[in-house]
């Protein structure tokens, strides 16, 4: 990978931040836009700006042609066995509640259980956690070991022949740690349960074959992966989502409304009511070939490299405590910390000033944070534009806070 070549079409990468180069390792919250997306974006409301699906007119039939060839992208990227199996809506979180609303409440009832971790960020975990209280159900959590491995022997334990649903993410956002989602689905389908994988941070880093697998369904955002905000995805089964009832409806989800009667449209459109994120459902494609071009295992590649620079800077800095997995094996290029005696937000500042973006919080994992004993934590996060130069100016930075804070 020429990571300066790619850098060159990531415009903000340019920016300065309080007179310093921007130093950008916010990417699990969200990632930046090459050019491409940027200028494709700027075409569709230039050029052929209208609604898709209704039109016969030139410039809709080009809309809508393009936006169901970024269906078709994200079929292909994921390898769905058919773009009838990828549901847009707007984000991750949107096609979890999709799942828990149009699947979950119809087929969870009194006294079943739902598995999930204690490290799903809370868009997999209060959809079941609500459902549940909802319906009378039981949550059931995996733990995780010191290290932030998922525990899978008492995974085991916890599966019977009441479990009706396995909500896991495939990777942390706030440990990294890679879940072994093949066995957990297995497992899952052994019991006769439904398995619905949380891909937001992992689809747009690792390679990902949902057939492989082979989750029931399966989540993720284009914002993480180069696309704009306000598009996500479902993948479901073809012969799950035939079976389930819209989450929303109005129009275009329909294929014919009578005074005393609809009908619902056929898939995928029965799940996409109203005037959709015509412009993000374009601009997955031309994110998805910015990827492709690259290669996901070269990301992955790069990923590691980059995480394993970051762990051992980290091991060599005085005072900071890191958490999740040492083996960038098995981790995402996540890396979450604290510089002791600084809270992380006070640290966020002082790094602002240093023109470095990173996240601190609980990341919308509270369950994991009181587990691990914490408030808050500080997160760096790589993408494939990222370089070890910029870590060196992150542990550069740290140092410098515990300056300020009369540490050192």
């Amino acid at each position: 990978m020429d990571v300066d070549a790619i850098r060159e079409d990531f415009p903000i990468l340019k920016k300065r931040v309080h007179g310093k180069k921007l130093v950008y390792l916010d990417n699990a919250a969200t990632t930046q836009k090459p050019k491409q997306v940027i200028e494709a974006i700027k075409e569709f409301y230039s050029d052929y700006n209208a609604n898709v699906q209704r039109g016969v007119y030139e410039i809709s039939e080009k809309a809508t042609e393009l936006y169901e060839g970024g269906r078709e992208s994200v079929a292909k990227f994921i390898n769905a066995t058919s773009s009838k199996e990828i549901i847009f809506v707007r984000n991750a979180t949107e096609a979890i509640n999709l799942v828990a609303n149009a699947w979950a409440k119809k087929n969870i009832g009194k006294d079943d259980e739902i598995i999930i971790s204690i490290m799903e960020h809370h868009s997999n975990f209060v959809p079941w956690q609500q459902l549940a209280i909802e319906n009378n159900a039981k949550i059931k959590v995996v733990g995780v070991d010191p290290e932030g491995h998922f525990k899978f022997d008492e995974y085991e334990s916890l599966l019977s022949d009441k479990t009706k649903l396995v909500a896991i993410t495939h990777v942390s956002n706030v440990l990294g740690t890679i879940t072994p989602v093949k066995e957990i689905v297995k497992k899952a389908h052994e019991k006769g349960a439904m398995t619905l994988v949380d891909g937001a941070q992992s689809v747009p880093h690792i390679p990902v074959d949902v057939q492989q697998i082979g989750c029931d369904f399966l989540a993720f955002s284009g914002h993480k992966m180069l696309a704009p905000t306000g598009i996500g995805i479902l993948y479901g089964k073809k012969e799950i989502l035939e079976k389930m009832d819209p989450f929303l409806k109005g129009g275009d989800m329909i294929k014919e409304v009578h005074l005393d009667s609809t009908r619902w449209n056929e898939l995928p459109w029965k799940f996409e009511a109203g005037t959709p994120n015509i412009e993000g459902g374009i601009t997955m494609k031309v994110a998805i070939d910015y990827l492709n071009r690259i290669g996901m295992p070269n990301i992955r590649e790069h990923e590691k490299k980059l995480t394993k620079y970051a762990l051992d800077a980290f091991a060599n800095t005085k005072g900071i405590d890191v958490y999740g997995p040492r083996n960038v094996e098995e981790k995402g290029g996540v890396v979450s910390f604290n510089v002791q005696q600084i809270h992380p937000h006070d640290l966020a500042s002082i790094l602002d000033e240093e023109g470095i973006a990173i996240r601190s919080g609980h990341h919308c994992a509270q369950p994991l944070m009181e587990n691990l004993g914490l408030v808050a934590a500080s997160r760096a996060s790589f993408y494939l534009y990222n370089k070890e130069e910029e870590i060196d100016i992150l542990i550069n930075s740290l140092k410098k806070a515990r300056k300020v804070f009369r540490l050192e």
